[in-house]
C-alpha cells in the first residue's frame, strides 16, 4: 500500500480549468487524457471508479476544444472533468448502485443532472463507487469492495458517496456528483477534506436517481472549494417537467452569493451538537472555526435544538420503510441480476433478491417491511413522520432567529476499515449530526475545517433555511478562508 501522501494532490479550480482552455494553453481533450491517466494509476489502491465513459468524454472535450478554437464563449464547465456516483444514471454506461443485483444494467437515459452537467462543457469521467443503493456510512458497503480514503488508505473515505469525495481528494475529478440522504454527501467530504453541498430538498430534480428513501434523497456536488461547489450546484438546481417534485423557483447565482461577505450574519451554534460523543480533536477545530466566523464579523449566538436526540431512530424508521417499498421493483425480471439455480417462478423472485442484495440492504428492508407492516405502522412509521416534522418546525423557529448554523458535520474523523463492520448500530450514530437537516429538507454544507494531529481532515457543517444555499455557501466560505 503506498502511503497517503503518494496519493493526495491539489485538485485545479473550475476557473483556472476554464480560463487554460479559453486562452487555448490546455485543450480540453489533453486534460481529459491527463485524468484517465490519472485514474489508470490510482484507481487499483483506491477502487473509486467502477466504470468509465471515456468515449463520451473524449467526444465532449473535443466539442469544447472546437468551440474555444473557433472564439465561441464557453460554458460555465467547460472542459471540466467529472466524475458521477453509480446511482446516477448515464445512457449506455453500466449503472449498479454498487450492487450485484444491477450488474449488467444499462440505462438507456440520462439524469437530468448529468445531463446539465454535460450541457454546461462538463468532460464526464465515469461512474463512481458507493455504498450499495447509498446505504452506508463508510462506503464499505459496496458489492465491488470498499472505497479507501486518499488521506489514509487504512480508513475510510465516509458513506456512501465516499467514492465521490475520494475522486475529488486523489485527483481523479475536479468535481463530482453524489447524493445525500441522511449526510451520504457531507459527512465523507468531511472524512476527505473536500467541500460536499446537501441541496434542499426539491432543489435538484431527481429524475435519473435509483431512488433509496424518496422523501430523503438529494443530488448535490463535491468540489475541492466552496466556489467551485458553488458553481456545479447552479448548473444542476432548477426545475425539470420530469420531475414533479423539483422546485419552480429560480435558480440564484450561487458563485456570486458566495462571494458575499459575512459581516453581522447571526451565527447559532446548537448545544446539542457538542455533548458527550464528540471527539475532542473535532470539538477543537469546530471551536476555531467558529472564533474564524466571529472574526468575519458574524455574532455567535448559543442555540437549542432539543428534539436532536430523535433524529436517529426517526431518520431509520422513514429511510428503511421508503427504502422496502423503492427496492421491491428489483426482482430479477425487470433489471440486472436473475438466480440461475431457482426451478419456480416464486423461487426466481427469492433466489434473485437473496443472491444480489447485500447484507445492509437485507437488513434495512427487513427493518422497513417491519415497520410499515399492519398493526406496527401507526407505533413506527406514523410516529416517526410526527416526529420529523417537529424536528422541521424547531429548525424553522431557529432560523427566524439566526441566518445559519454551525455544527461538526461529523463526531469524529474518518475511522479504519472494519472498525465499526460489526456493529450497525454504532454505524449509524455515524451520521448523528447529519440527518436532522435531511429530515427537515433544509440544506447545507460541509467545508474543510483543519484536521486532527494525524493529519485526518475535520469538517464544519453549515446548515440554513430551505432554498438558502446561498447563505450556507457565504459562510462556509469564510470558513475555508480562515485557512485552518
Amino acid at each position: 500500500m503506498k502511503t497517503a501522501e503518494t496519493f493526495v494532490e491539489k485538485p485545479k479550480t473550475l476557473a483556472e480549468l476554464r480560463a487554460g482552455i479559453e486562452s487555448g494553453a490546455t485543450k480540453a481533450a489533453d486534460m481529459a487524457a491527463t485524468y484517465y491517466d490519472r485514474i489508470a494509476a490510482v484507481n487499483p489502491q483506491l477502487n473509486v471508479y467502477l466504470s468509465l465513459s471515456k468515449e463520451r468524454a473524449m467526444e465532449q472535450a473535443a466539442r469544447v476544444d472546437a468551440m474555444a478554437a473557433k472564439g465561441d464563449p464557453l460554458p460555465a464547465l467547460a472542459g471540466v472533468p467529472v466524475g458521477i456516483k453509480d446511482v446516477l444514471t448515464m445512457r449506455g454506461v453500466p449503472a449498479t448502485a454498487g450492487s450485484k443485483i444491477l450488474e449488467g444494467y444499462e440505462p438507456p437515459y440520462d439524469c437530468t443532472a448529468v445531463a446539465r452537467l454535460e450541457q454546461a462543457g462538463a468532460v464526464l469521467l465515469g461512474k463512481i463507487n458507493c455504498d450499495e443503493f447509498a446505504m452506508g456510512s463508510s462506503n464499505e458497503n459496496s458489492a465491488y469492495g470498499p472505497v479507501r480514503n486518499p488521506v489514509d488508505p487504512e480508513r475510510v473515505p465516509g458513506g456512501s458517496s465516499g467514492g465521490s469525495a475520494a475522486a475529488v481528494a486523489a485527483n481523479m475529478a475536479v468535481a463530482t456528483l453524489g447524493t445525500d440522504t441522511g449526510g451520504s454527501i457531507r459527512q465523507p467530504a468531511s472524512f476527505c477534506g473536500v467541500v460536499g453541498v446537501l441541496p434542499t430538498w426539491g432543489r435538484v430534480s431527481r429524475y435519473g436517481l435509483i431512488a433509496f428513501a424518496s422523501s430523503l434523497d438529494r443530488i448535490g456536488p463535491f468540489a475541492g472549494n466552496v466556489r467551485d461547489a458553488a458553481t456545479l450546484l447552479g448548473v444542476i438546481a432548477g426545475q425539470d417537467e420530469m420531475d414533479a417534485t423539483s422546485s419552480p423557483q429560480p435558480v440564484p447565482d450561487y458563485a456570486a452569493e458566495s462571494d458575499k461577505g459575512t459581516e453581522g450574519l447571526r451565527i447559532g451554534v446548537p448545544a446539542e451538537y457538542f455533548a458527550e460523543g464528540l471527539d475532542p480533536e473535532v470539538r477543537a477545530q469546530i471551536e476555531k472555526g467558529i472564533d474564524a466566523l466571529r472574526a468575519a464579523g458574524c455574532t455567535i449566538k448559543p442555540i437549542s435544538l432539543p428534539h436532536t436526540k430523535y433524529a436517529i431512530p426517526t431518520y431509520y424508521l422513514v429511510a428503511t420503510a421508503e427504502a422496502s417499498a423503492n427496492l421491491a421493483r428489483f426482482d430479477g425480471v425487470r433489471y440486472g441480476h436473475r438466480s440461475k439455480t431457482a426451478e419456480t417462478l416464486s423461487a426466481m423472485y427469492r433466489s434473485s433478491r437473496d443472491e444480489g442484495f447485500g447484507a445492509e440492504v437485507k437488513r434495512r428492508i427487513l427493518l422497513g417491511t417491519y415497520a410499515l407492516s399492519a398493526g406496527y405502522y401507526d407505533a413506527y412509521y406514523g410516529k416517526a413522520q410526527q416526529v420529523r416534522r417537529l424536528l422541521a418546525e424547531e429548525f424553522l423557529r431557529a432560523f427566524a432567529e439566526v441566518d445559519a448554523i454551525v455544527t461538526p458535520t461529523s463526531p469524529m474523523p474518518a475511522f479504519k476499515l472494519g472498525e465499526k463492520t460489526g456493529d450497525p448500530l454504532s454505524m449509524y450514530l455515524a451520521d448523528i449530526y447529519t440527518v436532522t437537516a435531511s429530515l427537515a429538507g433544509i440544506c447545507g454544507v460541509s467545508v474543510p475545517c483543519g484536521a486532527t494531529a494525524a493529519g485526518l481532515p475535520v469538517g464544519m457543517q453549515v446548515l440554513s433555511s430551505h432554498l438558502q444555499e446561498g447563505m450556507a455557501f457565504r459562510v462556509a466560505r469564510a470558513v475555508e478562508a480562515a485557512g485552518l
